[in-house]
Protein backbone atom coordinates (compact mmCIF):
# COMPACT_ATOMS: atom_id res chain seq x y z
CA UNK A 1 0.00 0.00 0.00
CA UNK A 2 1.07 3.55 -0.80
CA UNK A 3 2.27 6.18 2.08
CA UNK A 4 -0.43 8.61 3.36
CA UNK A 5 -0.47 12.02 1.28
CA UNK A 6 0.38 14.50 3.68
CA UNK A 7 -1.25 17.58 4.47
CA UNK A 8 1.09 20.57 3.93
CA UNK A 9 0.00 23.09 6.47
CA UNK A 10 2.48 25.28 5.06
CA UNK A 11 1.46 25.19 1.62
CA UNK A 12 -2.40 25.76 2.73
CA UNK A 13 -1.35 28.43 4.46
CA UNK A 14 0.60 30.09 1.88
CA UNK A 15 -3.01 30.15 -0.17
CA UNK A 16 -5.03 31.47 2.67
CA UNK A 17 -2.31 34.12 2.59
CA UNK A 18 -2.40 35.07 -0.71
CA UNK A 19 -5.98 35.63 -0.62
CA UNK A 20 -6.00 37.65 2.53
CA UNK A 21 -3.19 40.19 0.80
CA UNK A 22 -5.89 41.03 -1.60
CA UNK A 23 -9.04 41.55 1.16
CA UNK A 24 -7.02 43.46 2.92
CA UNK A 25 -5.68 45.56 0.00
CA UNK A 26 -9.45 45.70 -0.67
CA UNK A 27 -10.17 47.37 2.86
CA UNK A 28 -7.40 49.90 2.42
CA UNK A 29 -7.94 50.93 -0.47
CA UNK A 30 -12.27 51.14 1.02
CA UNK A 31 -10.57 53.95 3.68
CA UNK A 32 -11.24 50.62 5.98
CA UNK A 33 -8.24 49.60 8.76
CA UNK A 34 -7.11 46.16 9.00
CA UNK A 35 -5.05 45.81 12.73
CA UNK A 36 -4.58 43.40 15.44
CA UNK A 37 -3.74 44.62 18.99
CA UNK A 38 -1.95 42.45 21.20
CA UNK A 39 -0.82 42.08 24.92
CA UNK A 40 1.61 40.99 26.40
CA UNK A 41 2.41 40.67 30.21
CA UNK A 42 5.65 40.01 31.75
CA UNK A 43 9.04 38.53 29.57
CA UNK A 44 7.51 34.67 29.29
CA UNK A 45 9.93 34.32 26.15
CA UNK A 46 8.25 31.63 24.70
CA UNK A 47 5.20 34.50 24.17
CA UNK A 48 7.61 36.94 23.05
CA UNK A 49 8.79 34.73 20.39
CA UNK A 50 5.62 34.11 19.71
CA UNK A 51 4.67 38.30 19.38
CA UNK A 52 7.60 38.79 16.78
CA UNK A 53 6.55 35.70 15.10
CA UNK A 54 2.89 37.33 14.96
CA UNK A 55 4.22 40.98 14.04
CA UNK A 56 6.28 39.26 10.94
CA UNK A 57 3.40 36.98 9.80
CA UNK A 58 0.29 40.28 9.81
CA UNK A 59 3.02 42.64 7.99
CA UNK A 60 3.29 39.81 5.25
CA UNK A 61 -0.40 40.37 4.73
CA UNK A 62 -0.39 44.33 5.23
CA UNK A 63 -2.19 43.98 8.67
CA UNK A 64 -1.17 46.36 10.61
CA UNK A 65 0.26 44.88 14.48
CA UNK A 66 0.94 46.67 17.82
CA UNK A 67 2.43 45.28 20.83
CA UNK A 68 1.49 46.29 24.26
CA UNK A 69 3.50 44.97 26.80
CA UNK A 70 2.46 45.00 30.81
CA UNK A 71 4.94 44.14 33.50
CA UNK A 72 4.59 40.88 34.65
CA UNK A 73 3.51 42.77 37.76
CA UNK A 74 0.33 43.66 36.51
CA UNK A 75 -3.04 43.29 38.27
CA UNK A 76 -5.83 41.22 36.39
CA UNK A 77 -7.99 44.85 36.94
CA UNK A 78 -4.83 46.49 35.17
CA UNK A 79 -4.98 43.84 32.27
CA UNK A 80 -9.04 44.12 31.52
CA UNK A 81 -8.38 47.95 31.75
CA UNK A 82 -6.07 47.30 28.46
CA UNK A 83 -8.61 45.20 26.95
CA UNK A 84 -11.51 47.52 27.97
CA UNK A 85 -9.30 50.19 25.98
CA UNK A 86 -8.71 48.49 23.14
CA UNK A 87 -12.36 47.22 22.63
CA UNK A 88 -13.62 50.80 23.12
CA UNK A 89 -10.85 51.96 20.08
CA UNK A 90 -12.30 52.73 16.52
CA UNK A 91 -8.94 51.97 15.31
CA UNK A 92 -8.77 48.48 16.68
CA UNK A 93 -9.82 46.11 14.69
CA UNK A 94 -9.04 42.64 16.50
CA UNK A 95 -7.45 42.06 19.88
CA UNK A 96 -5.43 38.68 21.29
CA UNK A 97 -3.95 38.63 24.60
CA UNK A 98 -0.88 36.62 25.02
CA UNK A 99 -0.50 33.43 26.79
CA UNK A 100 0.61 32.59 29.52
CA UNK A 101 -0.66 35.14 32.49
CA UNK A 102 0.32 36.14 35.68
CA UNK A 103 0.18 33.66 38.89
CA UNK A 104 -2.93 35.11 40.13
CA UNK A 105 -4.92 36.39 37.20
CA UNK A 106 -7.69 34.37 35.41
CA UNK A 107 -7.10 34.20 32.01
CA UNK A 108 -10.86 32.85 31.47
CA UNK A 109 -12.16 36.17 32.94
CA UNK A 110 -9.30 38.19 30.67
CA UNK A 111 -10.58 36.05 27.57
CA UNK A 112 -14.50 36.59 28.57
CA UNK A 113 -13.68 40.61 28.75
CA UNK A 114 -12.39 40.61 24.92
CA UNK A 115 -15.09 42.26 23.19
CA UNK A 116 -16.49 38.73 20.48
CA UNK A 117 -16.43 41.08 17.57
CA UNK A 118 -12.66 41.31 17.81
CA UNK A 119 -11.67 38.29 19.55
CA UNK A 120 -9.66 37.01 17.12
CA UNK A 121 -8.63 33.83 18.69
CA UNK A 122 -12.29 33.02 19.39
CA UNK A 123 -11.84 32.73 22.74
CA UNK A 124 -14.08 34.55 23.76
CA UNK A 125 -16.83 32.22 25.70
CA UNK A 126 -19.40 33.41 23.63
CA UNK A 127 -17.40 32.65 20.40
CA UNK A 128 -16.73 29.34 21.35
CA UNK A 129 -20.55 29.13 22.17
CA UNK A 130 -21.61 30.38 18.96
CA UNK A 131 -19.95 26.85 17.02
CA UNK A 132 -23.21 25.06 18.29
CA UNK A 133 -25.30 27.31 16.00
CA UNK A 134 -23.00 26.90 13.15
CA UNK A 135 -20.83 30.23 13.43
CA UNK A 136 -17.50 29.90 11.50
CA UNK A 137 -16.53 33.41 11.60
CA UNK A 138 -14.81 33.57 14.84
CA UNK A 139 -13.46 30.32 15.66
CA UNK A 140 -10.87 29.26 17.64
CA UNK A 141 -7.70 29.21 15.66
CA UNK A 142 -6.59 25.64 16.14
CA UNK A 143 -9.76 24.13 15.56
CA UNK A 144 -10.37 26.02 12.56
CA UNK A 145 -7.02 24.93 11.08
CA UNK A 146 -7.93 21.48 11.81
CA UNK A 147 -11.09 21.75 9.80
CA UNK A 148 -9.73 23.58 7.34
CA UNK A 149 -6.73 20.43 6.73
CA UNK A 150 -9.20 17.98 6.90
CA UNK A 151 -12.03 19.46 4.19
CA UNK A 152 -8.41 20.07 1.72
CA UNK A 153 -8.58 16.39 1.34
CA UNK A 154 -11.86 16.56 -0.27
CA UNK A 155 -12.85 14.00 2.13
CA UNK A 156 -17.07 13.48 2.43
CA UNK A 157 -18.03 14.55 6.10
CA UNK A 158 -21.98 13.82 5.87
CA UNK A 159 -21.61 10.64 7.07
CA UNK A 160 -18.20 9.83 8.68
CA UNK A 161 -17.36 8.32 11.57
CA UNK A 162 -14.39 10.89 13.37
CA UNK A 163 -12.79 10.57 16.23
CA UNK A 164 -11.34 13.37 18.39
CA UNK A 165 -8.88 12.36 20.74
CA UNK A 166 -8.53 14.92 23.82
CA UNK A 167 -11.35 17.28 24.68
CA UNK A 168 -9.55 20.64 25.83
CA UNK A 169 -12.44 23.97 25.25
CA UNK A 170 -10.13 25.75 22.53
CA UNK A 171 -9.51 22.57 20.34
CA UNK A 172 -10.70 19.25 20.96
CA UNK A 173 -14.59 20.18 22.15
CA UNK A 174 -14.94 23.07 19.37
CA UNK A 175 -13.39 20.51 16.33
CA UNK A 176 -15.82 17.68 17.88
CA UNK A 177 -19.17 20.83 17.57
CA UNK A 178 -17.77 21.45 13.82
CA UNK A 179 -17.50 17.61 12.27
CA UNK A 180 -21.03 17.30 14.16
CA UNK A 181 -22.29 20.35 12.21
CA UNK A 182 -20.81 19.24 8.88
CA UNK A 183 -22.95 15.99 9.53
CA UNK A 184 -20.42 13.37 10.94
CA UNK A 185 -20.60 10.79 13.44
CA UNK A 186 -18.37 12.32 16.37
CA UNK A 187 -16.80 10.79 19.41
CA UNK A 188 -14.82 12.78 21.77
CA UNK A 189 -12.29 10.68 23.90
CA UNK A 190 -10.13 11.97 26.93
CA UNK A 191 -7.62 10.12 29.50
CA UNK A 192 -10.19 8.34 31.32
CA UNK A 193 -11.79 6.43 27.91
CA UNK A 194 -11.08 2.33 27.82
CA UNK A 195 -9.93 0.68 24.79
CA UNK A 196 -9.67 4.01 23.04
CA UNK A 197 -7.72 2.04 19.97
CA UNK A 198 -11.41 0.39 19.25
CA UNK A 199 -12.63 3.54 18.57
CA UNK A 200 -9.96 4.94 16.58
CA UNK A 201 -9.84 2.06 14.47
CA UNK A 202 -13.12 2.89 13.18
CA UNK A 203 -12.31 6.31 12.76
CA UNK A 204 -12.36 7.65 8.83
CA UNK A 205 -11.23 11.05 9.85
CA UNK A 206 -9.01 10.89 13.38
CA UNK A 207 -7.99 14.13 15.16
CA UNK A 208 -5.51 13.73 17.93
CA UNK A 209 -4.51 16.84 20.61
CA UNK A 210 -3.67 14.87 23.58
CA UNK A 211 0.15 16.55 23.87
CA UNK A 212 1.49 12.69 24.39
CA UNK A 213 4.44 11.75 22.00
CA UNK A 214 3.31 8.43 20.04
CA UNK A 215 0.11 8.08 21.32
CA UNK A 216 -1.10 7.30 17.38
CA UNK A 217 0.93 4.51 16.41
CA UNK A 218 -0.33 1.93 13.58
CA UNK A 219 -2.52 -0.46 15.46
CA UNK A 220 -4.48 2.78 16.39
CA UNK A 221 -5.88 3.85 12.81
CA UNK A 222 -7.71 2.56 10.10
CA UNK A 223 -6.68 1.73 6.70
CA UNK A 224 -7.05 5.24 4.41
CA UNK A 225 -7.92 7.02 7.82
CA UNK A 226 -7.50 10.92 7.76
CA UNK A 227 -5.01 11.81 10.74
CA UNK A 228 -4.61 15.21 11.66
CA UNK A 229 -2.07 15.65 14.29
CA UNK A 230 -2.30 18.76 16.50
CA UNK A 231 0.14 17.54 19.71
CA UNK A 232 2.98 19.83 20.23
CA UNK A 233 5.76 18.09 22.11
CA UNK A 234 9.47 18.44 22.52
CA UNK A 235 11.18 15.29 23.60
CA UNK A 236 15.27 14.56 22.91
CA UNK A 237 16.12 12.54 19.78
CA UNK A 238 18.79 9.85 19.95
CA UNK A 239 21.76 12.66 19.49
CA UNK A 240 20.32 13.88 22.82
CA UNK A 241 19.20 17.22 21.39
CA UNK A 242 15.52 18.39 21.48
CA UNK A 243 12.89 18.16 18.86
CA UNK A 244 9.59 18.81 18.06
CA UNK A 245 6.69 15.74 17.37
CA UNK A 246 3.15 15.45 17.59
CA UNK A 247 0.77 12.74 18.94
CA UNK A 248 0.98 10.62 16.22
CA UNK A 249 3.85 8.33 15.55
CA UNK A 250 4.32 10.02 11.81
CA UNK A 251 6.68 7.23 10.45
CA UNK A 252 4.07 4.09 11.33
CA UNK A 253 0.94 5.76 10.79
CA UNK A 254 2.50 6.89 6.70
CA UNK A 255 1.76 3.60 5.72
CA UNK A 256 -1.60 3.01 7.24
CA UNK A 257 -3.82 6.45 6.33
CA UNK A 258 -5.07 7.85 3.70
CA UNK A 259 -4.06 11.21 4.71
CA UNK A 260 -1.68 12.54 7.36
CA UNK A 261 -0.71 16.23 8.84
CA UNK A 262 3.29 16.74 10.07
CA UNK A 263 4.62 18.02 13.14
CA UNK A 264 5.89 20.57 12.67
CA UNK A 265 4.41 21.70 9.67
CA UNK A 266 0.96 20.70 9.48
CA UNK A 267 -1.26 22.65 11.84
CA UNK A 268 0.85 24.99 13.29
CA UNK A 269 1.46 27.39 10.29
CA UNK A 270 -2.45 26.84 9.09
CA UNK A 271 -2.81 28.37 13.14
CA UNK A 272 -1.17 31.14 12.22
CA UNK A 273 -3.24 31.63 8.78
CA UNK A 274 -6.69 31.20 10.60
CA UNK A 275 -5.28 34.06 13.20
CA UNK A 276 -4.76 36.18 10.30
CA UNK A 277 -8.14 35.33 8.32
CA UNK A 278 -9.80 35.76 11.41
CA UNK A 279 -8.37 39.69 11.59
CA UNK A 280 -9.23 40.21 8.21
CA UNK A 281 -12.95 39.01 8.79
CA UNK A 282 -12.98 41.27 12.09
CA UNK A 283 -12.24 44.12 9.82
CA UNK A 284 -14.58 43.25 7.06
Amino acid sequence: MADATIIDGRALAGKVKDDLTRRVTALQRQGKNVRLDAVLVGGDQGARMYANNQAKACGAVGIEYVLHELPDTSSESDIIATVDMLNESKVVTAIMVHMPLPDGVDAYEIQARISSDKDVEGVNPANIGNIVFGKRSLVPCTALAVMEMIESTGIELQGARAVCVGASTIVGKPVAVLLMQAEATVTSTNAHTKNQELLTREADILVTAAGVPNLITAEFVKHGAVVIDVGINRVKGKDGKKRTVGDVDFEGVQGIAGFVSPVPGGVGPMTVAMMLRNTVQAAE
